[in-house]
């Protein structure tokens, strides 16, 4: 540890941190080096941290590395302190060509964040956008596993016994995990035993990505209800796109700062007379697979943009441009659904005002000239169409 004393009227601080330690390191407002020391990364290790450096003065900012890992905890409690926290990316190969060590790093973390007011403000962890991020993940670890499950049984048909190659084979996947689930193979059968357990733990992962989809869409709908109704946006994208923006999305400071964020904001890639931009191969890459899973949806199913595709395509616009274009729509769209949402009108009396006047689904379909699918998503709140609820309940009550 090495210390100075200075009259200063603020304080930088900058910290290196790992899994069991974190080293500060703490300058001044002309980058003199006044001190630095290493704490253990718990409670009362977080609490000695901050004393260390309110001893040299008011903190004016400090730098974390790894906010969202090992720096979680102090950046947490920095928070509860009233301290203003930046994340600090860590330094690369080149700017350590003087060398590496933990002081070094968080010297070099206290100048990032004293030279720059505009680093990062950290994702705020432990609340309950945390929650749907943690099960977010066992879903898709799920996911993975399931796929890898039935590749597996696929290519053991392909070596399989041609008996078994021909009878099961030629199946669609749920009949064949179905069948082969039923298989009581005996002990000179390896490859009908292989099968079976492999049909078994398909079918368990089954189960378990049905009720991650289940619980996602109860916590979705619980945070952001506006969001999850949107026009074909579901509740695992919208689970991602919250995950994405985080407990405190006030950080992300307009529409364009999202699409950076989610890798949806147009990069120019002009060249000569030729004027044109391109996606941005940067970002949450997560964020930019369900911004792309709810563009495909909408240019398969939403007239709106069905029209806007076609009137792009005569222009001459190419379909990666068209989908850079839709993206950063929906990105935008996104962004104030999640920061300033507008107010979800309760759906909850139509079902019951229909059965108060023993009126079907199929006659206020026809009433209304729409689809008895419809209205009953409509009833269950699995699809969003304000003016027609408005227009669903005035015709309930004037029945």
């Amino acid at each position: 540890m090495t210390r100075n004393t200075a009259d200063v009227s603020g304080v930088y601080a900058g910290v290196d941190t790992h899994k069991h330690t974190h080293h500060v390191a703490v300058i001044d407002s002309l980058g003199r080096q006044l001190g630095d020391q290493e704490f253990p990364a718990t409670s009362a290790g977080y609490v000695a941290l901050l004393k260390f450096v309110l001893d040299f003065g008011p903190i004016i900012r400090a730098g974390i590395e790894g906010t969202a890992s090992y720096g979680a905890g102090l950046t947490a409690y920095f928070r509860t302190q009233s301290v203003m926290v930046r994340e600090v990316i860590r330094p690369s190969r080149q700017e350590r060509r003087h060398g590496k060590s933990d002081p070094i790093d968080a010297y070099a973390a206290a100048r990032a964040v004293a030279a720059r007011d505009d680093l990062p403000i950290p994702k705020l962890l432990g609340g309950r956008i945390d929650g749907v991020r943690a099960l977010l993940r066992v879903r898709r670890s799920a996911v993975k596993a399931y796929g890898t499950a039935m590749r597996q049984v696929k290519s053991l048909l392909i070596t399989a016994d041609p008996s078994l190659r021909e009878k099961y084979e030629p199946l669609k996947d749920a009949d064949l995990v179905e069948k082969l689930a039923r298989l009581h193979p005996k002990i000179n059968e390896p490859q009908k035993m292989a099968l079976r357990r492999l049909a078994k733990r398909i079918k368990h992962l089954e189960e378990e990505i049905t009720l991650a989809d289940a619980e996602l869409a109860y916590m979705v709908d619980d945070i952001a209800p506006a969001l999850v109704r949107a026009k074909h946006l579901g509740p695992v994208t919208a689970a991602q796109l919250l995950v994405t923006a985080g407990e405190n999305p006030e950080r992300i400071r307009s529409k364009a700062a999202f699409a950076a964020l989610c890798g949806v904001s147009p990069i120019p890639a002009s060249s000569g007379k030729t004027t044109r931009h391109r996606l941005n191969r940067g970002g949450d890459r997560q964020a930019n697979s369900a911004l792309h899973t709810i563009c495909l949806v909408r240019m398969s199913c939403d007239p709106r943009t069905r029209v806007y595709v076609e009137k792009k395509r005569a222009e001459g616009r190419s379909t990666a441009e068209i989908m850079r274009c839709l993206k950063r729509y929906i990105s935008n769209e996104v962004f104030t659904l999640i920061t300033n949402p507008p107010e979800v009108p309760n759906i909850e009396d139509l079902r019951p005002l229909r059965q108060q006047r023993n009126l079907t689904l199929k006659a206020v379909a026809e009433h209304l000239g729409t689809t008895e699918i419809k209205v009953s998503q409509i009833e269950r709140a699995d699809r969003r169409d304000d003016e027609f609820a408005k227009t669903y309940r005035e015709y309930l009550l004037a029945a």
